[in-house]
């Protein structure tokens, strides 16, 4: 997550659900009744169904914010055994400070054979380390040394058929498409998001523009060759990034205590990236994992049609057909407590196992909600909980 104040970003009630909620069908039919009347309950996600499978085992996993304490005992408490030949995709946002990086690495390297890491926004602040690293570039390249020397991948890599890409990348304000809340007053983006200052980079990158994000983009330039080998190989293939590739993929400004949220979130350089590894039209094996925005997600989008900024020619036409989207945030201690990542019994979540990919994430509030509720970003009237939130305050 990127906004300093916390309420901005949540968009739930704090209405908890009773643990046998979901235990039962006829509870789990009354949640997707709710959900298609819109009422906010949040259940508790149920593990995949792929977990305790055989044969190579993908599981995936973002936000673990282990600067907090209960974030750090969660890690710790993950079983030491269970994930011995297993997979651990990282999709970013693994600590602020070195120190707890280095510790929340090693641990999950301990405990998965193979661990995969793309960095996020918190992992390159420097506001406690300024005298350690001059700048975030410095930051950037002392944790994927640090990675290489963990035996952490952050390279394209094919295990038993199946092809796993991690893809750098950065957020920029015109990923945001959609029309603006203009009924209330909400903070500029320099006072919410902390990255404006926590982050700090060379006089021509900047977090008003695309520059950040072309420049992340570049990283993946290297990668190319391994990454069409895996594209003539690879049946399935997994890519995962930091950062949120699809404005869909995020719920509409007037759910949202923060509306400016979709400036900085996304890129359309990643999504582009995706489409050229997955394929125009995408394919049932066709899977990007995301982190970033904090809410559980699992949903194929159909039909989308987007221009995109390139290095290259300036611009081109993305047609996109299918592909999956995934998201596990392991979040905030305040919102598992709430249920606004879906709890965390459920992670890390076992997307592929043993030749297949795992059924979607149930119940999991908000793509399930979209998944019955057109997206109407033109409507502009605040969600019932947010207008109650600025009446408030």
């Amino acid at each position: 997550m990127v906004v300093s104040i916390a309420p901005y970003c949540l968009s739930f009630s704090q209405q908890t659900c009773n643990s046998n909620y979901i235990s039962k069908h006829i509870a789990l039919s009354k949640y997707r009744r709710d959900i298609r009347r819109g009422c906010l309950r949040r259940p508790q996600i149920l593990p995949s169904t792929l977990g305790d499978a055989v044969g190579l085992r993908v599981f995936v996993l973002s936000d673990l914010h282990t600067d907090y304490t209960e974030n750090m005992e969660w890690v710790k408490c993950l079983p030491t055994v269970r994930y011995k030949n297993d997979v651990l995709i990282v999709a970013g946002d693994v600590a602020e400070t070195y120190k707890n990086f280095i510790v929340t690495m090693s641990l999950l390297k301990d405990r998965f054979e193979h661990v995969l890491y793309v960095p996020g926004n918190h992992d390159l602040w420097c506001r406690h380390e300024g005298e350690i690293y001059l700048d975030s570039h410095q930051k950037l390249k002392k944790l994927l040394d640090t990675c290489r020397g963990l035996g952490v991948q952050t390279s394209p890599m094919v295990l038993d058929g199946l092809g796993i890409i991690p893809l750098f990348s950065w957020y920029h304000e015109s990923f945001d498409r959609e029309e603006e809340i203009t009924s209330i007053h909400v903070l500029p983006l320099e006072m919410a998001c902390k990255d404006f200052k926590a982050c700090k980079w060379s006089k021509e990158l900047s977090n008003g523009d695309i520059s950040l994000a072309l420049y992340f983009d570049a990283m993946n330039e290297k990668n190319q060759s391994v990454i069409k080998e895996i594209q003539n190989t690879c049946n399935q293939i997994i890519t995962f990034s930091h950062f949120v590739p699809r404005q869909e993929l995020c719920p509409e400004k007037r759910m949202l205590f923060y509306p400016k949220l979709p400036k900085i979130i996304g890129s359309d350089c990643l999504e582009f990236r995706i489409r050229s590894i997955h394929g125009v039209e995408g394919s049932p094996s066709a899977c990007h994992v995301f982190g970033h925005t904090h809410f559980c997600w699992d949903s194929v989008l159909h039909g989308i049609s987007l221009k995109v900024p390139n290095n290259m020619s300036g611009y081109s036409q993305v047609n996109d057909e299918q592909c999956r989207y995934v998201q596990a945030p392991l979040a905030y201690p305040r919102e598992r407590k709430r249920r606004m990542n879906g709890g965390d019994k459920w992670l890390p979540f076992c997307i592929y196992s043993h030749g297949k990919f795992s059924d979607r994430l149930s119940p999991c509030y908000w793509s399930d909600y979209y998944s019955t509720n057109p997206r109407t970003p033109h409507n502009t009237q605040l969600a019932p909980w947010v207008a109650r939130f600025y009446n408030q305050t």
